[in-house]
């Protein structure tokens, strides 16, 4: 979009590939389509080349001969030669897109190459907002839709996502033979696009049902009593995209930064649902419904402890590794960041933080048991409970 936008105000002529189109596999012709983009761009100079997803021709370049390799690195070259040059009255301008700028080589980012970078970040509430009323021209939609609330609550959305809602809506709305958007329909479109279609054709059996309903207030109970966690904004049984229910936490404003005792709180959220199970069903009745918890609680406490340096027992060092894999720097050929001894201190620090939050869980869980049967036996009559629903229990 930023492109299209240099292009429309630069009233010079706009050149556009993208960099897999360079990609062969016959040796040289890469190169040879660099030089005659250039070659086209100089004769009609003053000019703008743009070359969308650079990295597919402009990865880090790595010791050794071979194959595919040698034919991406010569049209790399050949690319640094041509925004190099002898001609210093060519007047051509190079933008390139990329969402892996990591990966790009350093050759590319020196001065009079890709010297410029322009980072650009999910919107913000301000920006989300007008980033809506742009998508809604052309719409027809009541005046009690709210711009501002629904910024609000699309915390993380790009503006492709918000263009999405908009048109989501727009098609539910004239499924239903309406001619205007409402915010029912619109908040029906969110919905849809964050926790995915409604599966109406699968039918769980009633153990199912009630499993599902108390392992999701599980999260829920303890979203509401961890003190740094988001808000609980719904909680459902009905089965969406991959899961058989969902408990849907909605942060309240934008956060760049994200303290330990937050990251510890969702963990404990996180094993919510497992521990319920535990605790009304048995532990030789707990299910899979807990596998993507498990995951995502294990990622977030690896990270905790080899990424971020929140625990002195190990160190204020990243043992992530570039590729984030573990073990590796990510060059190929160099040793590997973590010796056997470390590794072991690692794997018993984050098994040892997940332990302590699934006894929390545990814990808060058996401390609020009543509410937890009441809360959950109400989810299994209504299917699903809103924010005010569910807030109205601890009132």
């Amino acid at each position: 979009m930023l492109a299209r936008a240099v292009a429309g105000e630069s009233n010079v002529p706009f050149l556009s590939i993208s960099g897999s189109e360079f990609v062969e596999m016959f040796v040289g012709v890469g190169a040879s389509r660099v030089r005659d983009l250039f070659t086209n761009a100089k004769k009609i100079a003053p000019a703008i080349i743009f070359i969308d997803e650079i990295d597919a021709i402009g990865k880090k370049r790595w010791p050794g001969t071979g194959g595919w390799h040698d034919e991406r690195e010569q049209t790399l070259n050949q690319i640094l030669t041509e925004m190099d040059g002898f001609d210093n009255d060519t007047n051509v301008i190079v933008i390139g897109a990329t969402n892996r700028s990591d990966v790009l080589d350093k050759a590319l980012l020196r001065p009079g190459r890709f010297d410029r970078k322009i980072t650009v970040n999910l919107p913000n509430q301000a920006d989300r907002e007008k980033i809506l009323e742009v998508h809604a021209r052309g719409k027809k939609i009541e005046k009690e839709v709210d711009f501002k609330a629904l910024a609000s609550s699309t915390v993380g959305f790009s503006g492709a996502d918000l263009g999405n809602v908009l048109n989501e809506a727009a098609i539910i709305s004239a499924r239903y033979n309406e001619k205007m958007i409402n915010p029912a329909r619109l908040q029906q479109a969110f919905e849809r696009i964050v926790m995915g279609l409604q599966k109406k054709s699968l039918v769980m059996n009633e153990d199912e049902r009630r499993t599902t309903a108390y392992h999701e207030v599980g999260h829920a109970l303890l979203g509401k009593l961890c003190k740094h966690s988001d808000p609980v904004h719904k909680v459902s049984i009905t089965p969406r995209g991959g899961a058989l229910g969902v408990t849907w936490f909605m942060p309240e404003k934008d956060a760049i930064l994200t303290s330990k005792a937050k990251f510890l709180d969702e963990l404990c959220v996180l094993y919510g649902g497992r521990a319920s199970e535990e605790i009304f069903f048995g532990k030789d009745m707990i299910t899979t419904g807990a596998s993507n918890d498990i995951e995502r609680a294990t990622a977030i406490a690896r990270n905790m402890v080899m990424r971020y340096g929140m625990y002195d027992e190990i160190g204020q060092e990243n043992f992530a590794g570039e590729r984030g894999m573990g073990n590796y720097t990510g060059t190929e050929g160099e040793r590997p960041y973590v010796s056997e001894s470390t590794q072991k201190s690692i794997d018993n620090k984050v098994r040892e933080i997940l332990r302590e939050q699934y006894e929390r869980a545990i814990k808060f869980i058996k401390d609020n048991k009543k509410l937890h049967i009441k809360i959950s036996e109400d989810l299994l009559e209504k299917e699903e409970m809103d924010r005010a629903e569910f807030e109205a229990y601890f009132s």
